[in-house]
């Protein structure tokens, strides 16, 4: 199927590896050219029709030169992949989870996708049209233990933004979504300082032991499988594509059915 994306300009965001890197090559092959922001742009560099822009996203001023190199290079911006975002768990608890990094998790996980948000709209509007697509995850509304409690109220805090907006700006041609994935085949779950190597060396266990513990406590994934970076940035470029022209303001769950309420 040809997702009508050939010629599109898009930008995305945590672009260097995992979900982002799949969803940079992703649009690529649907003939999109992607400004690629990240804070190493190693993996980034010589693949066709990508600008690979190294940037701390942190930067509450970064996103605005983001979305400024891109009208600058391409004078449009069609579509915004808002999916830089990062976790530390926290295993102490609620009450050994201190403001700062509440903060640090918000400003990481929600507050850059806001500002490149704000910087993009601009542009869209007056183009009349547009479609973001922000990475959340299933921790927006599910929490089997308090791990990833700020984390989790940020990806929240991005489910409910995406809504929001949807209904402000759909009226101006822009389409606004969310994607919620479960545990992916990325290193912040199996790299060496992931989700499962974290765990594993607080429990004594090692990472594999403790990514099946995590795995069963959470209930299983009916297909057996993490969900791999390629699969959500399929989904994401979808959302992104002018087939699913009539869908926004929704939230799509990727995760091999570990939710299982409707």
């Amino acid at each position: 199927m040809d997702l009508k994306l050939s010629g599109k300009v898009a930008v995305v965001t945590g672009a260097g590896k995992g979900i982002g890197l799949a969803t940079v090559q992703t649009l690529v092959d649907e003939g999109a050219h992607v400004v690629a922001a990240s804070r190493d742009t190693d993996t980034l560099q010589g693949l066709d029709r990508v600008t690979a822009v190294a940037m701390d996203l942190g930067d509450p001023a970064a996103p605005g030169r983001l979305i400024a190199q891109t009208m600058q290079e391409h004078g449009r911006v069609d579509v915004l992949v808002n999916n830089v975002g990062a976790v530390r768990l926290r295993l102490d608890g609620f009450l050994g989870t201190s403001d700062e990094e509440f903060a640090w998790s918000m400003n990481i996980n929600f507050y850059t996708a806001l500002r490149c948000t704000r910087a993009a709209l601009g542009r869209m509007i007056e183009q009349g049209a547009g479609a973001i697509v922000n990475t959340a995850s299933v921790n927006a509304f599910y929490h089997p233990d308090a791990a990833v409690i700020d984390y989790g109220a940020a990806k929240a805090a991005l489910v409910n933004f995406t809504k929001a907006i949807s209904q402000e700006f759909g009226p101006k041609g822009i389409r606004i979504n969310s994607v919620s994935p479960g545990p992916v085949a990325t290193d912040l779950w199996l790299g060496q300082d992931g989700v499962a190597a974290t765990v594993g060396k607080a429990s004594g266990v090692d990472a594999d032991t403790a990514r099946e513990q995590i795995v069963a406590g959470m209930g299983g994934f009916p297909t057996g499988r993490f969900t791999t970076p390629e699969e959500v940035a399929s989904l994401i470029a979808i959302l992104a594509s002018e087939r699913t022209g009539n869908v926004t303001g929704s939230n799509y769950v990727i995760d091999g059915g570990l939710i299982k309420t409707t």
